[in-house]
Parts: C-alpha cells; sequence; structure tokens
C-alpha cells in the first residue's frame, strides 16, 4: 500500500469530516444544539461522509464502512425530519387559504423532531464531553488498508457502473410503479441522486467531459439552469491520476431528471404535509380525503396528486427509454 495513497482515501473523509466537527462544537455550546445543529447546513457533509461510506463498503469491506453509513445516514434522516417540517412551515405561514391551527401544527411538529435530533446528538455521542462518535469514526478510518490509487480508482468506477446497472434494473422490473410520492418519486430521486453525489464526495475523482457524440434527444435536457448549476461543477483533480471520466452532457441530463423530479417530489409532499394537519385536527379523517381537500385549499396552482405521480412516471419513462444512465461512464 502507498502511503501517497492512504491519504487519498483518507483525505477523501477527512475533508468532509473537517467540515462537520466545528459544526458539532457549535452545537455541542449553544442554548439549542438541534436547531444550532441544523441551521449551520450540517446535512451537506453528512451526505457526502454517507456517500463515501457506501463506496466503501463496497470496494474495500463491509466493516467498518456499514456502521459508519448507517451512523451518518440516521443522523441525516432526522435532519430531514426537521428540514421537512420547517420547510412546509415557512412556505404555508403567509398561505391565506391555510389555518393558524394547521400553521401551530407544522411549527410543533418542527419541534418535536428537533428534541428527537438532540436525543440523538447526546445518546449517539455527536455531542458531548468526550466526543466519542468522532472519535471512532478517526480511530476505525486510521486502522483502513487503503488501496492503491490505480486500484481505488477502478473499484469505484466498477462500484459507479454497478450502481447504475441496479437503477435501470429496478425500472426495468417494473418495482418504481409512481403510485406513491415518498416510496415511488422520492425514492427513485434519492437512488439516482447518488450518482451526483459521489462525484462531489469523491473531491475531483471523477470529472465531466463530452466523451461521446451526444444525441439530439439529450437536448431539452441542457438547459441554462442545469449546464450552469453549481452542483454540476466538480471538484478540481489536483493530484488525481486516475480520473474517471463521466459524458458531460449526459450527466447534465441526470440532473436534469433529478431537479424536475425534486420538483414534483417538493409540490406532493406539501398535499401531505397540509393534509397531515387536516388529519391531527379531525381524528379518522381519510388521508387520501384529506389530501383531496389540501389540494383544493393550496389553489388552483397547486398539481393534483394523481397529475405529480403521472408527470413524475413520463418524464421518468422517457429518460430510461433513452438509456441515459448507460451513457454516463466512458
Amino acid at each position: 500500500m502507498e502511503s501517497t495513497t492512504q491519504a487519498n482515501g483518507l483525505q477523501r473523509f477527512n475533508y468532509f469530516l473537517n467540515l462537520l466537527q466545528p459544526i458539532l462544537d457549535k452545537a455541542a455550546g449553544a442554548d439549542n444544539p438541534a436547531l444550532s445543529f441544523y441551521q449551520q447546513g450540517a446535512r451537506t457533509p453528512l451526505f457526502m461522509l454517507e456517500a463515501l461510506s457506501r463506496i466503501y463498503r463496497k470496494t474495500l469491506s463491509e466493516k467498518p464502512f456499514k456502521k459508519m453509513k448507517d451512523r451518518f445516514k440516521e443522523l441525516e434522516d432526522q435532519l430531514g425530519a426537521v428540514d421537512y417540517y420547517d420547510a412546509f412551515s415557512k412556505e404555508l405561514a403567509t398561505h391565506p387559504a391555510i389555518s393558524q391551527q394547521a400553521k401551530d401544527y407544522l411549527a410543533k411538529r418542527m419541534n418535536e423532531e428537533l428534541e428527537k435530533l438532540k436525543d440523538l446528538m447526546q445518546e449517539d455521542g455527536w455531542i458531548g464531553d468526550d466526543n466519542k462518535r468522532m472519535k471512532k469514526i478517526n480511530e476505525k478510518l486510521s486502522e483502513v488498508e487503503w488501496q492503491d490509487s490505480e486500484k481505488d480508482s477502478e473499484e469505484i468506477k466498477t462500484f459507479y457502473q454497478e450502481t447504475i446497472s441496479a437503477i435501470v434494473a429496478s425500472i426495468d422490473k417494473g418495482e418504481i410503479n409512481f403510485d406513491n410520492v415518498e416510496e415511488d418519486v422520492h425514492e427513485l430521486r434519492r437512488e439516482i441522486r447518488w450518482l451526483s453525489i459521489y462525484p462531489q464526495a469523491l473531491r475531483g475523482l471523477m470529472q465531466l467531459k463530452t466523451v461521446n457524440q451526444t444525441p439530439e434527444y439529450i437536448s431539452k435536457y441542457l438547459t441554462p439552469e442545469i449546464v450552469n448549476s453549481s452542483f454540476n461543477k466538480m471538484p478540481e483533480a489536483k493530484d488525481e491520476t486516475h480520473i474517471i471520466y463521466l459524458d458531460a452532457n449526459h450527466f447534465y441530463a441526470m440532473s436534469w431528471l433529478i431537479a424536475e423530479l425534486g420538483k414534483l417530489k417538493d409540490s406532493g409532499l406539501k398535499i401531505e404535509a397540509v393534509a397531515e394537519t387536516m388529519m391531527a385536527a379531525e381524528a379518522g379523517l381519510d388521508k387520501h380525503i384529506a389530501e383531496e381537500k389540501a389540494t383544493v385549499l393550496l389553489g388552483v396552482e397547486q398539481m393534483k396528486m394523481k397529475e405529480i405521480l403521472e408527470k413524475s412516471k413520463s418524464i421518468s419513462n422517457t429518460f430510461f427509454a433513452e438509456k441515459v444512465l448507460q451513457q454516463l461512464l466512458s
């Protein structure tokens, strides 16, 4: 094993751990640790650390990376629960048709999720006198036998290809039915989005390049908003010598689908959030009836749940029929 290569592997984790640590330190000294942690943007480094853990549990070993992945994911998921209620609480705060009771309910639910976040951070040792969770993670990472840079790159490229194949297979098998915003639209977007997160987490190992001749049908995805998005700027390659190239225009096309599914997912979740306030206020209210009432309440510009699911299915079917993901890797 080459020491420089070990540094390359370790640095990918250390970069994001070094972003996370001061956030934890500041949160630990705050009157409301969970709120401080949430407001400092902790989700981004956690996403990246989870991404690295997902990669290395496959390219190196199940242990210790599976445990790390689970820890990072649990914390990020709880931040996501806080963000869900916070985002809709703010978005609906001035909506004239939404009752004050509903707005108060969303704020109450956010505080409940913050309390769960605080308990998780304390019980799992993310904050506290001994800072045990970060110490354990750093200790485990120092024990890893990292591969040399060439082997590391080869294994990661294989992992990325296998991830693509798994997503395509799930579509081919009809595992995504587009019957539910959370279980179908959100889940499909989440799986595709990892293909966008991995290059960021790898800190320059993956780069965008126009590798293949771009088919005409790809042009509809290449909007200025997507092509110029900061999310589609790769970290500088620096000392990487075994770069993995991704076809730029197919990557942009994937980003377009992620963005569109995100908008549709948020629209559907807004209906569900308002419906939840209704069910909380009226015991026994059917979920589907609550969603129909919520849609009417949100106004004429609000897409109906059926329309959201149908559009999600339509754009996804077109995207996968064009085999965009299969053309990502050079």
